[in-house]
């Protein structure tokens, strides 16, 4: 969790796993009851939506440097592939401060270079597995060139006026969301799940289902 400090506990960042959550269990979030602010939070205004006509968008919240976010992406992964056809889901790297900007970068750069499938989770591991630290631009671009990337390539990109832009977008997206911490999600830009782990799916199945009634 960065920005705000939440305990594990509160989190339920205890032995929950991707393996733990079957599709039974995320299916019961269609019938079960969440408290709205507790569970979830009701946007006073609704926040852009960038998914086409017809699609109800999913937005991640996280950060490179979030061990939580780190500890999400097995559940997230899994997660996904029980949404329909009728839901958009994309990522959205946090930006609390100026400190953020370099993996935000990063990971707008890996999305250019159409190396997400390959590298995200590369991401994850070098920092809270592998204790390196990936905060300047000399860093990950050395880091980029470890894994196969080319790196003059890999630093145009970084530096580009498009990954700027896009920067700029997720943090704008961020502040439109009110995201307190990560890892979370907005719903439909209609609403804010906190981050509560392995719950947060089963309340973003709720509030898919709600956006679907219009």
């Amino acid at each position: 969790m960065q920005r705000r400090h939440f305990s594990q506990a509160a989190l339920g960042l205890t032995t929950l796993t991707a393996a733990g959550w079957g599709l039974p269990m995320l299916a019961q979030a269609q019938t079960a009851g969440f408290r709205e602010g507790n569970d979830y939070r009701r946007l006073a205004r609704p926040a852009p939506v960038d998914a086409p006509s017809g699609k109800i968008e999913v937005i991640e919240f996280f950060a490179y440097s979030c061990i939580h976010c780190h500890n999400f992406v097995p559940v997230f992964k899994e997660w996904i592939k029980t949404l329909g056809p009728d839901v958009a889901v994309r990522r959205n790297p946090v930006g609390f401060n100026a400190a953020f900007e370099p993996l935000q970068r990063l990971y707008y750069t890996l999305e250019a270079m159409d190396k997400l499938d390959t590298h995200h989770e590369r991401v994850f591991k070098a920092i809270h597995d592998d204790r390196q630290r990936l905060n300047n631009a000399d860093a990950i671009a050395q880091w980029a060139q470890r894994n196969g990337l080319d790196k003059a390539q890999f630093t145009q990109v970084y530096n580009s006026f498009a990954v700027a832009g896009k920067v700029r977008r997720a943090t704008q997206m961020q502040d439109a969301y009110e995201v307190e911490g990560t890892p979370s999600l907005g719903i439909a830009g209609r609403f804010y799940i906190p981050g509560q782990a392995a719950r947060t799916v089963l309340v973003a199945n709720a509030l898919i289902a709600e956006a679907r009634k219009g």
